[in-house]
């Protein structure tokens, strides 16, 4: 059996929403125990450890207190972005590595000082960017790449959800939020790094948002690739997926996902002298089973931790998702290109 089969006991810090979705996904893999179950609103840590049967688990009003009680091996961080640094911090100075949600944080400045923390102690930290393990995200990836080096690659991101909360009263809900996921896809599929950013950020008179909840970004990206974004997340009627609707252009052809199951790819065939040279669609395989979303991240982070390979979303590699976001940020308001390498 190899080694990364053997039980681990984990620290959950944060009992909201995806806190109990995380929940769920530890308690149901065969190789691991919630040691403890962490929140600063203690009531809510021991009501849902109650809730979800937990009866092997520990309520704790701090990730310190949890972390001088329990025997844990790592911490799963699943707190609002405003608290990922104090916690992420503190669990690798301790020692404990770390499978935190994303976005790695709410500054540039809080995720310099968490990949510190994690050189210093020589610790994983690493990020759930849950949508890079989609069977069909992969699947558009090797469509990608059978049309060569990609020149453009396009996304449109329309939804309309009423989340309530937090946010509700974020300054940048979309980028910050949710673009991230969308960010860090682009860079899965390309295999480019980004260079520098344009952005408009807006919200039209109907959002219930206080911040923009619409956004329009071009990426500079290594190899001469251009990243076009257009998202809203107030957009109601005719939606996307949350994964987006893509197109990608390559130097022998075109391929297209909508963020479902349908990819469609065409090649371009040869034919000098024709105002439109002909085309053919490629037979696509069949996309491969995995273990998908937050699963799939935490498959590869517990392989990680025993093989001392380098996972995605390990922090060195996101930050530059995350660097994405916050050079949107800056060029919206600042009304200028941004360069990646001024936020890293």
């Amino acid at each position: 059996m190899p080694d990364y089969l053997l039980m681990k006991r984990a620290i959950l810090v944060g009992a909201g929403g995806m806190g109990q979705t995380w929940a769920d996904v530890l308690n149901h893999h065969d190789q691991v125990q919630i040691a403890a179950w962490v929140d600063t609103d203690f009531s809510r840590a021991s009501d849902a450890i109650q809730a979800k049967n937990l009866i092997d688990t520990k309520p704790y009003g701090s990730l310190k207190e949890a972390i001088k009680a329990e025997s844990a091996d790592f911490v799963v961080d699943v707190t609002i972005p405003e608290a990922h640094c104090s916690v992420t911090v503190e669990a690798l100075r301790s020692g404990l590595p770390v499978l935190g949600e994303k976005p790695m944080a709410a500054s540039m400045e809080q995720a310099k000082q968490m990949v510190a923390a994690s050189e210093e102690s020589g610790k994983l930290y690493m990020v759930s960017q849950s949508r890079r393990y989609d069977r069909m995200l992969i699947a558009y990836r090797e469509a990608l790449r059978e049309n060569g080096t990609l020149g453009i690659l396009n996304v449109d991101f329309y939804l309309g959800p009423h989340f309530g909360g937090f946010r509700d009263e974020m300054e940048s809900p979309l980028i910050l939020d949710m673009a991230i996921h969308t960010f860090d896809q682009a860079r899965f599929l390309s295999g480019s790094k980004p260079l520098a950013a344009y952005c408009y950020e807006s919200n039209p008179h109907w959002s219930w948002m206080k911040g923009a909840g619409c956004a329009t970004a071009i990426f500079e990206m290594s190899d001469g690739l251009v990243f076009n974004y257009r998202g809203s997340w107030v957009a109601e009627g005719c939606l996307t997926s949350w994964e987006g609707e893509w197109r990608g252009v390559g130097e022998r052809g075109t391929a297209l996902w909508d963020g479902h199951n349908a990819i469609r790819s065409e090649e371009v065939l040869a034919g000098d002298g024709e105002f439109f040279r002909p085309v053919r669609s490629r037979n696509l395989e069949a996309p491969p089973e995995i273990l998908e979303g937050i699963r799939g991240s935490l498959g590869e982070f517990l392989e990680a931790l025993e093989s001392g390979s380098t996972p995605q979303g390990e922090c060195h590699d996101n930050i530059l998702s995350l660097a994405m976001v916050f050079a949107c940020m800056k060029s919206s308001r600042e009304k200028r290109r941004v360069e990646i390498s001024e936020l890293i």
